[in-house]
């Protein structure tokens, strides 16, 4: 059997991204070799000779696929052909060198031949700038000291080169031994080619490799490369994972490598292009398979040129790096590394649909069948006519014939979820040829509506059709309006997925709600769903609520605007419709007035519920905010989020229902007295009355009972120590019910405190997520922070201690915040590509007796500080501080009033903080860059 073209050719040099000659200049090694023999030059100054010369010539061959590579940044088929001739034409340099140079031998013993073979990647003839050389020396027998010889001195010239060399030394008895035992050495001999030396022993390898090893072996590597690949993914996660490891990811080079091994393995083919010739693969599915490689490889090689190293995970700052790199610019609404990261999810997810379905044809030939007692006794699956079972998975009896009814698109995945089986491929491959067949006629059909609000309501696994469909195209197909929000990433640290993936997750969330697994958690919206809902109107919400990112407009109005042409489209009568817009337009409200805005304010209950209007609109909304808040990623909902959203529920339904009248500021302050009074029943009379008259009303309506015991009880003690020095109670409590400590001051009241203890938490690494400030008619300043650790989590107790001595050194001015910013308000490296714009608002509607001022930028450890420092050096006195934190995007929102008690609502006075505090902000970003 002879060597295959693969096998015995060079990487061809007409297909190089640049000419060959440009990347290596042969014939200056031949002048160099010739003019040293001529000379009678020392071996060893011909060796450093050769090594200076390949040294620059690799170096200009590098610059000159780096360049060409930049000018025509897609092609990335001719730049990994270039690197791996660049890469042979070096390892035949350094063969000459040790063979004809270091080691001459003008007649060799039958022992002493060697074969030099390019195996794995650098085999297949596909090379990233950094990636590794992988050679195996293959001899006739066992080593001679010539071999040896010239391996070694082969090797250190490579390594003088820096290349990352991978080499064994092997006969070819030891090849087929060695690849018996260990697929990985066996999948990296399916892909040799000889490159220089005995091309008889390498032709000897390939014929043995065929007849000794591959043949009669085909179902045992597809199950190793399967398990493999299940492995791979567990390890790196899904397809759209927010920053994705190009080579080992799913949907990455390594799967589309897998389907290519087991292709040539099985198939003995050479070429994926063979594959539709086999069969295996419609020519519409081969054109995606090579534009998928092609689309992947150019910007694998694009991380390693900028990062110059082999890199090869999309961190978000390579990602708006290789963006730029290859040409994809910000348009109206998007920034080009969004739409570069929807391109590359697209890829992935083309990748999945093709090793699915090769895959799983390979798995139904190749892999072993269950025992066969299990097949016996396993209870046989009734599927409706029409389908059929094959290999366990839901397939088509006749093509033809389900095409007949349109209809049968959507019933598929019915019947999946019916019988709870997987769908077969074939059948996939039936629905994505022909999903022209849904068109507007079939979407306003009434089955195909009841069908698809079965799928969503009636089977308990929405998720998993959601899915399927989107993954074959039938969800975009039956809302087209859906498609441009399919792989769409969002740039940004907060979202962990693409935009369908959110609302799938979403959908998911709310199913899990109504099945009872998550009563525990989410008791609120638990109980709403169990006392009864319009369940296809908030399906079809959380389905649409998203439907508008990535435009220019607002997404929720623009998005309340479409879902009011989609809702009747999908058989949704007039009053569903209606309120399927509303919860689009406003399905931000209730997480913006619970994170943004103090709740404890009764004009933002007030404002909230006549947004709102009535209770089954808030039922509505507030199962859509919770399931929305969950859906962002696995770690965003926490209790703190859900003590904001239950309790502006609760205050706000009990408004609806018993009349607005009833928020106010009078009620709630006796309200919150009678509570202290209860909680402190063992007080002397006197000392509950001073306690009680001592505040303002603020105070009262703004924190819990047992706050107010605390500050009570630390009022009542200060001024008892007899130091001489400034008197400072501290008290630290784990907050458990919202996943943060609870930090209480209490000292004599002057200007700056709320800097200065904003100073201190920002410099023990605290990150603030409530502050409330008051002062008392004694001249005291009560001050309550709610805090997390970096991880945002409640700080252990046992951290405590020394939590609060290093925040004691600070106030008593022992550490100078600003100054020691300096060193640790710093913006990581793969976090700077993020861009937030500053927005700051003034607010004086939304609360009865505060300016609100809402500073929405770029989070930053020192960031609550300086805000705080520039609104006190302006003589604004801050009541309050809301702090909500979206990824690296923040929102601080403070409630102040001016050194006389009054609001700002004069312009120019707002003109002027405003300024302020962005000179503020950008001072800031200049001091965390450098």
């Amino acid at each position: 059997m002879a060597l295959s073209d693969q096998q015995t050719s060079d990487v061809g040099p007409d297909s190089l991204i640049c000419p060959p000659d440009v990347i290596f200049d042969s014939a200056q090694v031949d002048d160099l070799l010739r003019d040293a023999r001529k000379a009678g030059q020392p071996a060893q100054e011909t060796r450093d000779a050769a090594v200076a010369l390949l040294r620059r010539l690799q170096k200009e061959g590098r610059a000159a696929i780096e360049t060409a590579f930049r000018e025509k940044p897609f092609e990335a088929r001719p730049m990994t052909r270039a690197y791996t001739w660049l890469t042979d034409q070096l390892v035949r340099a350094t063969l000459r060198v040790a063979t004809d140079v270091l080691h001459h031998k003008p007649n060799p013993t039958s022992g002493e031949h060697l074969s030099v073979i390019a195996v794995g990647g650098y085999g297949r003839g596909e090379m990233a700038p950094f990636s590794d050389v992988d050679l195996l020396f293959l001899t006739p027998y066992k080593m001679t000291s010539w071999t040896e010889s010239v391996i070694e001195s082969m090797l250190y010239m490579l390594w003088d080169l820096k290349l990352k060399v991978g080499h064994a030394s092997r006969t070819v008895k030891e090849c087929i031994r060695l690849g018996s035992d260990d697929f990985t050495i066996r999948t990296a001999l399916l892909e040799n080619r000889y490159l220089a030396g005995d091309m008889a022993l390498a032709r000897k390898l390939s014929e043995r490799l065929r007849k000794d090893l591959f043949a009669g072996s085909g179902r045992e590597f597809v199950e190793a490369k399967l398990a493999e690949r299940e492995t791979r993914h567990n390890k790196h996660g899904q397809r759209y994972v927010v920053e994705p490891n190009v080579k080992e990811g799913k949907g990455g080079l390594r799967d589309l490598q897998s389907l290519f091994w087991i292709a040539k393995y099985v198939h003995d083919v050479n070429d994926p292009a063979d594959l539709v010739d086999l069969g295996v693969f419609r020519p519409e599915e081969y054109q995606d398979f090579v534009s998928a490689g092609d689309f992947l490889w150019a910007v694998r090689g694009h991380l390693h040129l900028l990062s110059g190293r082999p890199t090869e995970q999309l961190t978000f700052d390579m990602q708006a790096s290789v963006a730029e790199a290859m040409g994809y610019e910000d348009t109206e609404g998007r920034r080009g590394v969004e739409i570069f990261m929807q391109e590359y999810f697209l890829h992935a997810t083309e990748v999945g649909d093709l090793t699915r379905i090769f895959l799983t044809k390979m798995e139904a030939d190749h892999v072993k069948a269950d025992p066969l007692l299990e097949r016996i006794f396993r209870r046989k699956r009734k599927v409706r006519d029409g389908y059929v079972v094959v290999h366990n998975r839901l397939a088509l009896q006749d093509d033809e014939e389900f095409l007949s009814d349109k209809l049968n698109l959507l019933r598929l995945f019915e019947e999946a979820l019916r019988t709870g089986m997987l769908i077969h491929p074939d059948a996939m491959r039936t629905i994505k040829a022909n999903l022209d067949l849904i068109d507007d006629g079939m979407r306003r059909d009434p089955e195909a509506q009841r069908i698809f609000f079965d799928l969503l309501l009636k089977h308990g696994n929405p998720e998993r059709a959601l899915r399927r469909m989107n993954e074959l195209g039938v969800l975009a197909a039956f809302i087209p309006e859906f498609e441009p929000v399919i792989a769409m990433m969002q740039f940004n640290m907060y979202h962990s997925y693409t935009v369908d993936e959110h609302i799938i997750q979403c959908i998911r969330t709310l199913s899990k709600i109504e099945r009872g697994k998550l009563t525990e958690d989410l008791p609120v919206v638990s109980s709403i769903l169990k006392g009864g809902v319009n369940r296809k109107v908030l399906y079809t919400a959380l389905l649409l609520h998203d439907i508008a990112k990535g435009r220019p407009e607002d997404h929720s109005i623009l998005g309340a605007q479409m879902a009011r042409k989609i809702a009747p489209r999908m058989g949704l009568n007039k009053a569903d419709s209606e309120t399927v817009e509303w919860l689009v337009r406003y399905h931000l409200l209730m997480s913006d007035m619970a994170q943004k805005r103090d709740i404890a304010d009764p004009r933002t209950v007030r404002e909230f519920a006549k947004a709102v209007q009535t209770v089954k609109r808030l039922d509505l909304l507030c199962v859509l905010t919770v399931c929305d808040i969950r859906g962002v990623g696995p770690n965003t909902w926490n209790n703190w989020k859900a003590v904001l959203i239950r309790a502006l529920y609760r205050q706000t339904k009990r408004a609806l229902e018993t009349g607005l009248e009833d928020l106010n500021r009078e009620n709630r302050g006796a309200e919150a007295k009678r509570a202290l009074r209860e909680a402190l029943s063992d007080w002397p009379r006197k000392d509950l009355q001073t306690e009680t008259a001592r505040h303002y009303e603020p105070y009262w309506q703004g924190l819990h009972v047992t706050a107010h015991v605390t500050f009570a009880e630390m009022l009542r003690d200060i001024g008892k120590q007899e130091t001489g020095e400034v008197e400072i109670l501290i008290d630290l409590h784990p907050d458990e019910d919202r996943d943060a400590t609870r930090a209480c001051f209490v000292m004599e009241d002057h200007p700056g405190i709320f800097t200065r203890l904003a100073g201190a938490l920002a410099l023990v690494g605290a990150n603030v997520v409530d502050a409330r400030s008051y002062t008392t008619k004694d001249g005291y300043v009560t001050d309550a922070y709610w805090i997390q650790d970096a991880d945002r989590n409640p700080y252990d107790a046992a951290r405590l201690p020394r939590l609060r001595r290093m925040i004691e050194r600070t106030l008593k001015g022992e550490v100078v915040a600003r100054e020691a910013f300096k060193d640790r308000d710093k913006v990581k490296k793969r976090e700077r590509a993020f861009r937030v714009p500053t927005h700051i608002t003034f607010d004086n509607e939304g609360s009865e007796i505060y300016t609100i001022i809402e500073v929405d930028t770029r989070d930053r450890p020192g960031l609550l500080y300086d805000l705080a420092r520039t609104l006190a050096a302006s003589n604004v006195y801050i009541a309050n501080a809301v702090i909500a934190t979206y990824g690296e995007q923040v929102v601080d929102t403070f409630y102040v009033k001016d050194m006389f008690g009054l609001k700002y609502h004069s312009e120019s006075k707002q003109r002027s903080l405003e300024k302020r505090l962005r000179a503020a902000i950008d001072e800031g970003v200049e001091r965390a860059k450098t």
